[in-house]
This record gives C-alpha cells, structure tokens and sequence, in this order.
C-alpha cells in the first residue's frame, strides 16, 4: 500500500512539476506570474479535441497541431496583451494576465459550451502493469515519468548550449544589460510564453486525461502546481520539478488519511512556504539592486 501510494504521488507530483516549469519560465525571465497559464493549456486541449471529434484524425496528428497552436496562442498573447503595456508594474502584468485568463475560459465556453467533455488520450489511466509484486503502474504514469525527464533534459540542454537559452539567462538577470548587449528582449518574451504555452499544453492535455473537459478544469490543476513551483522555488526549474514531486507525494498521503481535508494541502503549502522560507525549497534568495 505505501508502495503504490508512492508511485501514484511521483506521478501526480511529476505532472504539477510539468505545469509548474510552464509558469517558472515566464516568472524567471519577466517577474511575471501567469495566472492565465491554466486556461491557455484547456484552450490548446480544446482545440486537439475539436480536431480529433470533428475530423477524426489521429492523435499524432492532433498533437502535432495542437503543438503548434500553442506557440501561437502564448505568442499572439504576449504580443497583444504584455507587449503593449506602458512601463507597467508587475501587479498591472498579473492583472493582464488574469484578464487574459478569464477572456480564454469564456472564448471555451461560447465555442465548446459548458458541459463535460471526455478526452481521447492514448495513454490509459485505468490500464495498468506490474512493475514489483505488489506494485502496479499505469500507462498515463508512465508516460507522465518519460515525458518529464525529455523536458526536463531538454530545458537544461537549451539553457546551458543554446544561444537563445544563454540569451533568455542574460534577459532574466538583466533586462537593461542585455539590451546593451544587443538581445532582443522583445524576442526573446515572445519566445519564452511560446516555449511555456508548449510545455503548459502538454501538461494540460495529461490532466484532461485523468478528469473531464470543461472550460473550468485546469483552476484546480493551476493552483496545485503554482503551489509545487512556490515549494520548489520559481526561479529554479528543477526546483519546480522537485516541489511539484513533493506536493504529489504530501497530497496523496495527506488524501489516504484524511480524504475531505485533501483539497486544501496547496493551498497550506503556499501558506507555509510564503511564510516560512518565500525563496522555495530548492532556490537561492535574491535581493535585486535598484
């Protein structure tokens, strides 16, 4: 029983970590929380159900599309609701993005309406296989595990190699600098809300999976792993990853002992970290100088 326990909370955990390093990576390069992230990853879920009720194509397909879908929509967001904005301050940038937010769960509704969805996912939450005696897992853990790890290679491979990755590192340090340098800044926000709509979309796609569809089912998703990335620390990605395991693994056997009171374990989380140690767990503390 602790066995599975443990399994079920990784996999949980992994998945909040996933959509955590989605709201991590804008936070890292523009000091900005995402409250519209949740939304932006049920619209993109959306839109590969519509592909696949509507024209029956396969689920590769479908993804693919979907995929590309969101580097437009985080693209076509910042463009037309960060960019414009006239030396705003972070609180004005959240507003925004809470406008943003309630804009795409509207624009869900009057297309797809209220009501619950299933989502086709190829990945099985019911079909499982024995991995020890006694120790089952199913498919969509399993590909919640692999799928993290790639990503999370992929990220540290991008920040460390890439010339647009070393520039994002120079853009969160130092805004002013790095445009001296001469990076587009412009550029590389615009890429940032694409590379976090991508991740966020996927994350939000394994979510669908384990729920139903309805423009309201990534609130709840949302607040879990922004409470994973605030244990882990928001500037650090593997510190998200890390806090979003470990908010898996509390929920869960914080849920097998008291099952009522497990909707507010993110919530306490948030408390107790903000209070106690507000850089996150696994993140270093900074005072920036002005």
């Amino acid at each position: 029983m602790i066995g599975q326990l443990i399994i079920e909370g990784l996999a949980i955990g992994a998945c909040y970590g996933l959509f955590g390093v989605a709201v991590a990576i804008i936070y890292k390069t523009s000091d900005v929380i995402n409250f519209g992230q949740g939304e932006m990853g049920m619209i993109a879920t959306f839109v590969a159900y519509h592909i696949l009720v509507q024209y029956n194509l396969p689920f590769w397909m479908a993804f693919i599309i979907t995929m590309i879908f969101a580097i437009i929509l985080g693209m076509v967001i910042e463009f037309l609701f960060l960019r414009p904005a006239k030396d705003p301050t972070v609180l004005g940038l959240i507003i925004i993005t809470l406008g943003a937010e309630m804009m795409l769960m509207s624009l869900a509704g009057w297309k797809w309406g209220a009501e619950q969805k299933n989502f086709a996912f190829p990945l099985s939450v019911s079909q499982n296989h024995e991995v020890f005696p006694g120790l089952v897992l199913n498919e969509w853990s399993m590909g919640v595990f692999v799928l993290t790890i790639l990503i999370m290679l992929f990220l540290f491979l991008f920040f460390r190699y890439s010339k647009l990755g070393i520039a994002m590192r120079a853009t969160q340090q130092n805004q002013n600098a790095a445009k001296i340098m001469g990076i587009k800044v412009e550029r590389v926000f615009s890429f940032t809300w694409a590379i976090s709509s991508l991740i966020g979309a996927i994350a939000a796609m394994f979510f669908a999976a384990r729920s139903v569809l309805d423009p309201t089912y990534m609130m709840e998703p949302f607040m879990r792993a922004f409470a994973a990335a605030v244990l882990g620390g928001l500037t650090s990605i593997p510190g998200v990853v890390l806090g979003g395991i470990c908010l898996g693994l509390i929920e869960n056997f914080f849920g097998y002992a008291w099952p009522h009171w497990k909707p507010i374990v993110a919530f306490v989380v948030i408390i107790l970290v903000l209070t106690i140690k507000p850089s996150g767990l696994f993140s270093k503390h900074y005072v920036k100088k002005v």
